[in-house]
Formats: C-alpha cells, sequence, structure tokens
C-alpha cells in the first residue's frame, strides 16, 4: 500500500535513485535506505520490493555478471523472498511493486513460475512499464518459450530507447536467437550489447556463444579472451549454477558453446 510518510516515501525515492547508479557503494546505500523506510512505515511496500531488487543487483553484479560486488549467497536469496513475499502481502495491485517481487523471485530465488504470473500482472495493471516487459522476456527464456521472449524485449526496446540498461534487452535478444538456433542473428544483437557496454561480461558471454555455434572459433576465442579479462574465476560449473533455464536443451547448448570457445570447466 502507499505510505502518509512523506519521509519514508523521501527515502524510498532516494533508495530508487542509487539503484539506477549500479555501483556497489549505492547498492550498498539503497539497502539501507530501503531498511530506513520500511523501519518509518511498515505497511508501504515499495522499500521492501526494492530492498528484493537491491539484493538481485548485488548478485549479479557480484558472481554472475563479474564485477567483484561482495553478496551473501544463500543468505541473499533468503532475504529477498522475505522481502519479495512481504511487499506482495502488503500491495497486490502496485505494478511496480509486482514487478520488483516477480524479477527477485524469479531470478535471485529461483521461484520462477510464481515470478513469471507476477510480472504478467505488473504488465496487465501497466502495459507500458518497460522494465518489467524486459525481466518478463528473461523469464519467458527461463521458461524455454523464446518467441514470447522476443515479444516482450522488442515491446521493451520500442517503449525505452535510450533507457542506459536497454543493453539488457538486446543481451536478452541476442540469448533467444541463440537457443534457437539463429547463430547470426543472435551475434549481431550481442555485438550491439556489447558495444552499447563493454564491461558487461554476459554479453560478451553470448556473443563467444554464438560464434562457437556458428563455427567461427576463433571469434569465439577472442569473445572469451575479453570475457576472461573482466572476470578471470569463470568456469563453467559456476556460470551455468546461475542459469534457470528449465529446458537441459538450452543448459546443454550454452555448456557446449562455452567449452568450444574455451571457458575451463
Amino acid at each position: 500500500m502507499p505510505t502518509e510518510s512523506l519521509q519514508a516515501y523521501d527515502y524510498y525515492l532516494r533508495a530508487l535513485a542509487c539503484v539506477y547508479r549500479r555501483t556497489r557503494e549505492a547498492n550498498t546505500q539503497a539497502l539501507k535506505l530501503t531498511q530506513t523506510a520500511n523501519n518509518l512505515d511498515p505497511d508501504f511496500a515499495a522499500p521492501f520490493a526494492l530492498g528484493a531488487i537491491c539484493l538481485v543487483q548485488r548478485w549479479g553484479f557480484g558472481w554472475k555478471w563479474g564485477f567483484g560486488w561482495s553478496s551473501g549467497g544463500a543468505e541473499d536469496k533468503t532475504e529477498a523472498r522475505r522481502l519479495a513475499r512481504r511487499a506482495i502481502e502488503l500491495d497486490k495491485n502496485d505494478p511496480t511493486v509486482l514487478a520488483f517481487a516477480g524479477r527477485a523471485l524469479a531470478t535471485l530465488a529461483g521461484e520462477v513460475e510464481e515470478g513469471a504470473a507476477l510480472l504478467a500482472r505488473a504488465i496487465s495493471l501497466d502495459p507500458n512499464l518497460a522494465a518489467a516487459r524486459i525481466w518478463n522476456g528473461f523469464v519467458q527464456l527461463n521458461l524455454g518459450d523464446g518467441d514470447a521472449a522476443i515479444e516482450q524485449f522488442q515491446i521493451g526496446l520500442r517503449m525505452s530507447p535510450l533507457d542506459p540498461r536497454i543493453y539488457m534487452a538486446k543481451i536478452g535478444m541476442a540469448i533467444a536467437h541463440f537457443l534457437a538456433g539463429r547463430y547470426e542473428e543472435g551475434s549481431l544483437w550481442a555485438k550491439i550489447a556489447v558495444q552499447q557496454n563493454p564491461n558487461f561480461v554476459g554479453a560478451h558471454r553470448i556473443l563467444m556463444a554464438c560464434h562457437a555455434m556458428a563455427g567461427r572459433l576463433e571469434e569465439a576465442r577472442q569473445a572469451w579472451a575479453v570475457a576472461r579479462q573482466i572476470d578471470p574465476t569463470q568456469r563453467i560449473s559456476t556460470v551455468m549454477k546461475g542459469l534457470y533455464f528449465r529446458r537441459p536443451k538450452d543448459l546443454q547448448l550454452l555448456e557446449q558453446a562455452f567449452r568450444i570457445a574455451g571457458m575451463p570447466e
């Protein structure tokens, strides 16, 4: 539910601004600000949902995407689940709350179907919520529906083409085409994502995967060399643990591509 506490709302807005900065220090500050907002108004749903997103961001930039942020591991997953569920209990009709909670449950908590349902409800309440579209695209990828994923990414791209984080939708497009065996199209989208954010290891990984399965071994190895520079600790075993694809063939295809490109076991 909304809050009548202007102070709690102010802390929430400040936390939201910190999340958008996407730095380790800002993320730490954002989580503290959401906790302060929750203390000021325990019935204000939005800070709970945003707190879950802070933990998703910390996990993603920690080991999954290779930016070296510290993460609480299993404790973060448990806390993200708690915060997301509390947010939903407090407000089932705020599309932003539903989108935040759905993303946290589908990604960090690994509860993909429930997260997908929350994102679908968020979109039904606000069809113009671009972030929900993009997050839903990734959830559809995890569920194995590449066509639905592409549709969501395309809508997100149309709605928010100038968003500095829109490279995520382009990575999603690359993954969707890769899993469908359209490696050339996947490479094109991955290259665009790399150009927009050359320090994002996930873009380089899907680029090298597309090159590997297209038979362009030298280009695949070059993409892996860049990815390895960003995060030298990458291993197939650890990268695969962060993926929630429900179809075994999707996981097997990615694993095969990583191995061809030269990523160690």
